[in-house]
C-alpha cells in the first residue's frame, strides 16, 4: 500500500475515533463543565530564583515542574546569601532585573528562599509585589509604629491584579531545606480541588493585645457556619486535633503544634510582632506552621503594633479561599496594610477549586463554590473546540449558593458564560 493511502486511512480512522468517542461521551458520560476563570493560574505565576543560593535554585526548578509553570516564567536574580535584610538601593537593582525578565502575562510571583525576608522596613514579598521600596508601606519615621498605606487589592474581586491594581502579589515558598520545601509543594498540589472537610479553629487567647481579631469571630460563624465546621475557643493553645483547615490565634509562641494534623491546603497564623522574622528566633517564626503541616502562613517582619489592618482578616481570607481562590490571592486580599508582613507557603494551593457533577436522572446536579453571584448563559458543544451554541437556559447564582440544576442535553461540553448586567 502506498504511503499516501496509508496516511489517508490513518486520518480517516482518527476522525472516526473522534466522532465515535464524542458520540459515546454525549450519550453516556457526564459532560465537561467549562466555568469562568476563578483564580490565578500556573502560567500567570512568575517564579523568582536566587542563583547565588543552591537551595533556591533547587526549589524553583522543583516547583516549576510540579506546577507545570512555563520555563520563561523563571526569573533570575543574584542576592548574596546569609542576610536577613537588604537595603533599598540594592533592592532597586534587584527589582530592575525582575521587571526586565517578567512576561506581561504574569500576575503574581513566588519567591524561593527564606532569607532575605526584609527590605529595610518592608517585607520582601510586599516590596517585590509593588515593584520597589516605598516608605508609605512602613510606619512613620521616628515612631515605633503607625498605620501605613492601604493596598487597593484588599478585599478586591480582581483576577488580574497587575492590570487592575498595578501589583503582582508575592508569596515565598519558604523552607530551611529542600525536603521541607518539597513536602510543602506536594501538599499544596495535592490540595487542589480536594474540598477538605476540616475545621476552622478561632482562638480567643488570654493575650488580649494579640487577640484583637476575635472581634471578627461572631461574623465568621454567621457567614460560614452553615457549611463549615467552626470552633471558637477561649483558650491559649490547641491540642490533639487532626482536622485543622484554618487556625487563627494570637500568641508570641504557639504550643501543641506537634499534636495537630493539618489537612492539605490548611492556613494558620498567629498575630504577634515578629512571626515574619523567619530566622530571628525571638518569637515563634511563621515557618513553624509550615513545618507542622500548614500550607500557608503570615508574619510581621518588624514591630507593627496591633493595628488590625496589618494582619490577615480571617473572614475575608476564608471567603476567597472557600470560593476557589489560590492561597496567595486569599491571603493577600485579607490584609489591608501589607507593607510590613511577609506571606509564605505554596502560592497556588486551591483546595476549593473545581466542581462535582452528579447524575440526577433527568438533569445534572452541579456542585461548585467558584461561581460568583450573577446570571450565566449555558452554551454547549460536541467538544472543547466547538462549535458552541447558546441554549435556552439561564443559571441564576445567589450569594453563597453551591448546588445548581443543569438541563440534561446530548452534548459533551457545557460552558457557563457570565451574562453582562443590563445597561442603564
Amino acid at each position: 500500500m502506498k504511503k499516501s493511502a496509508i496516511r489517508t486511512l490513518n486520518t480517516f480512522l482518527t476522525l472516526l475515533f473522534v466522532v465515535v468517542t464524542t458520540q459515546v461521551r454525549a450519550e453516556g458520560a457526564k459532560p465537561e463543565i467549562l466555568m469562568p476563570k476563578a483564580r490565578i493560574l500556573p502560567q500567570e505565576l512568575g517564579v523568582i530564583v536566587n542563583d547565588e543560593d543552591p537551595l533556591s535554585v533547587r526549589i524553583a526548578e522543583y516547583y516549576r515542574q510540579a506546577r507545570d509553570i512555563p520555563e520563561q516564567n523563571l526569573i533570575h536574580v543574584r542576592i548574596p546569601t546569609g542576610r536577613k535584610q537588604i537595603g533599598d538601593r540594592e533592592f532597586a537593582s534587584i527589582q530592575a532585573r525582575i521587571a526586565a525578565q517578567t512576561p506581561d502575562s504574569v500576575q503574581a510571583y513566588a519567591l524561593t528562599w527564606v532569607e532575605p525576608y526584609r527590605v529595610k522596613c518592608m517585607s520582601i514579598t510586599t516590596a517585590i509585589a509593588y515593584g520597589g521600596f516605598d516608605e508609605k508601606w512602613c510606619s512613620e519615621r521616628g515612631s515605633k509604629c503607625t498605620p501605613t498605606a492601604q493596598g487597593e487589592y484588599y478585599n478586591s474581586p480582581s483576577l488580574q491584579p497587575w492590570q487592575d491594581h498595578n501589583l503582582r502579589p508575592t508569596l515565598s515558598i519558604a523552607a530551611l531545606d529542600f525536603d521541607a520545601a518539597r513536602v510543602l509543594i506536594d501538599r499544596g498540589v495535592a490540595s487542589d480541588g480536594s474540598w477538605p472537610s476540616g475545621t476552622a479553629y478561632l482562638l480567643d487567647t488570654s493575650d488580649k493585645a494579640r487577640t484583637i481579631r476575635a472581634a471578627f469571630f461572631p461574623r465568621i460563624h454567621e457567614v460560614f457556619g452553615n457549611y463549615l465546621r467552626i470552633e471558637s475557643l477561649q483558650q491559649d493553645h490547641l491540642y490533639d486535633r487532626d482536622d485543622v483547615l484554618f487556625y487563627f490565634t494570637g500568641q508570641k509562641r504557639v504550643q501543641g503544634l506537634d499534636t495537630l494534623g493539618f489537612v492539605p491546603g490548611a492556613i494558620a497564623d498567629h498575630l504577634t510582632s515578629g512571626a515574619g522574622q523567619l530566622t530571628a528566633g525571638w518569637q515563634m517564626s511563621a515557618l513553624r506552621w509550615l513545618e507542622a503541616g500548614a500550607t500557608g502562613s503570615f508574619g510581621a517582619v518588624k514591630e507593627p503594633c496591633n493595628y488590625i489592618g496589618k494582619f490577615p482578616n480571617p473572614g475575608i481570607l476564608m471567603a476567597y479561599y472557600l470560593q476557589g481562590a489560590t492561597l496567595l490571592e486569599a491571603y493577600w486580599k485579607s490584609v489591608a496594610m501589607p507593607g510590613e508582613g511577609i506571606f509564605i507557603g505554596e502560592p497556588l494551593a486551591a483546595p476549593f477549586s473545581g466542581y462535582r457533577l452528579h447524575d440526577a436522572g433527568d438533569h445534572w446536579q452541579l456542585q461548585t463554590r467558584q461561581l460568583a453571584t450573577g446570571n450565566y448563559r449555558l452554551m454547549t458543544a460536541p467538544s472543547r473546540i466547538g462549535p458552541f451554541r447558546t441554549e435556552d437556559f439561564i443559571l441564576q447564582v445567589r450569594p453563597g449558593e453551591q448546588h445548581f440544576r443543569l438541563p440534561r442535553l446530548e452534548r459533551a461540553v457545557y460552558r457557563l458564560q457570565p451574562q453582562a448586567p443590563p445597561q442603564d
